[in-house]
């Protein structure tokens, strides 16, 4: 039976005044995968996810989503579609409580307006929702805590949870280990085996144990190309990867 691919690009490339940022590359991230995207400093990583998310316009090549073109889509289009980014920096509202940042997302879902000036019992309708997510992502004893008082750890599982809230068919995870230590990482890595269930992600992240741990796929570019693709194992003993990536002979 053929791979079931949620998400492709073909040919995909962005120049900047001359230089080639992403060259040519040609992505399959299969439908319930976790996909991991490594890479060196400026190997491309950054913008080929805004050129998924639609947060840069392709120089050459397309992309597809469940098996449509949504090259020149805007970026609240394809989130509406269900391919939902998380930012490598904490996107939270800092001074909202966890509920109240989660409520706002799931008002995201009405489309249009907002109801920041109207009484907070108008938002009262998504309180169990937001609940079940704050569950969900082991938040709820922060539930009342804003954000701006949460550890960072627990901060990003926010995030996660407000990812959530827009029922996302894909996740895009741009380096969600970054800045953590070691306890908040094992956190988050069982957070996102989790989530994971019954949908797709693909991840930017430099921690290669994480990759290892949680990776069905990993594709790894230098120079905006692919270099290499395949499971850990697979990645981690090619010599042109552990060059391209370490810069010896260690990965």
């Amino acid at each position: 039976m053929a791979a079931d691919y949620v998400l492709e690009t073909r040919g995909l490339t962005k120049q900047f005044a001359g230089f080639k940022a992403v060259r040519g590359v040609n992505l399959r991230v299969q439908r319930g995968s976790i996909h991991a995207l490594i890479g060196p400093n400026g190997a491309g990583k950054t913008t080929c996810f805004n050129l998924l998310t639609k947060f840069l316009e392709p120089t050459d090549g397309s992309i597809l989503f469940n098996a449509r073109d949504i090259t020149h889509l805007k970026p609240a289009d394809v989130a509406r579609m269900g391919l939902v980014r998380s930012f490598q920096i904490s996107a939270v509202f800092p001074h909202l409580t966890a509920r109240e940042n989660v409520r706002l997302a799931l008002q995201r879902q009405r489309g249009g307006n907002f109801d920041f000036w109207r009484s907070k019992t108008v938002l009262d309708v998504y309180n169990d929702r937001a609940q079940a997510l704050l569950a969900d992502v082991g938040l709820l004893e922060f539930a009342d805590t804003t954000a701006v008082e949460m550890p960072y750890g627990r901060k990003r599982a926010l995030e996660i949870a407000t990812t959530l809230a827009l029922e996302p068919e894909v996740m895009l995870l741009d380096e969600p280990m970054a800045g953590m230590g070691h306890e908040d990482i094992a956190r988050v890595v069982d957070l996102i085996r989790r989530v994971s269930k019954g949908r797709t992600v693909l991840m930017v992240e430099h921690n290669l144990s994480v990759v290892a741990d949680l990776s069905d796929t990993i594709t790894v570019l230098t120079r905006g190309e692919v270099l290499a693709e395949g499971d850990y194992a697979t990645v981690s003993k090619n010599p042109e990867v552990r060059q391209a990536y370490m810069g010896s002979a260690h990965v």
